[in-house]
C-alpha cells in the first residue's frame, strides 16, 4: 500500500477514499464542533495548511480548507498535529498544550468536549486505515 505525506494532496485523496468507503460508518461522534486548523511547519508546500474538521454530521470528517462559521480554530505544528490525528496520540496534544504550542481560539469547551470522546469501533477501524496511508 503507497503511503503518503500527511496532508499531501495524495494523502487527502485518499482520506477522502477512505471515508468514502466507510460510507458514514466512521463511528458516531456525541459532540457537534466545527474547527479550522491552521497547520505550520509543513515539511512540505510553500507555507502552513488550513485545514478542518466538522463532526455536525455525527461522523469526523477531516478535510483542507476553512469552514465558515467555525466554533474554534486550532493552530499546531505539523508534527504534532499528526500525532493527534493520525497516531491518536492525547498525550502528544496535551504536551503541546501545556507547551505552548498549540494555540486555541473560540470554543474551547467544544474542544475539551470532543477530546473526551473515546473512538467506537467503526472510527478505530478508520483510523487505522489513515495510519496505514501516512508516512
Amino acid at each position: 500500500m503507497a503511503t503518503y505525506p500527511f496532508l499531501s494532496d495524495e494523502w487527502v485523496a485518499e482520506a477522502r477514499s477512505i471515508r468514502e468507503e466507510f460510507g458514514g460508518d466512521g463511528g458516531a461522534v456525541p459532540h457537534k464542533v466545527r474547527m479550522n486548523l491552521v497547520i505550520t511547519d509543513v515539511p512540505f508546500g510553500d507555507g502552513p495548511i488550513d485545514a478542518h474538521m466538522d463532526t455536525t454530521e455525527g461522523a469526523v470528517k477531516l478535510d483542507v480548507g476553512h469552514l465558515d462559521p467555525a466554533d474554534l480554530k486550532v493552530t499546531v505544528d505539523y508534527v504534532t498535529a499528526k500525532a493527534i490525528l493520525v497516531d491518536g496520540n492525547p498525550q502528544a496534544g496535551m504536551q503541546a498544550f501545556m507547551s505552548g504550542k498549540i494555540k486555541v481560539e473560540g470554543d474551547m469547551a467544544k474542544l475539551m468536549a470532543l477530546q473526551a470522546t473515546p473512538p467506537d469501533a467503526a472510527a478505530a477501524d478508520m483510523a487505522q486505515r489513515l495510519k496505514e496511508i501516512t508516512e
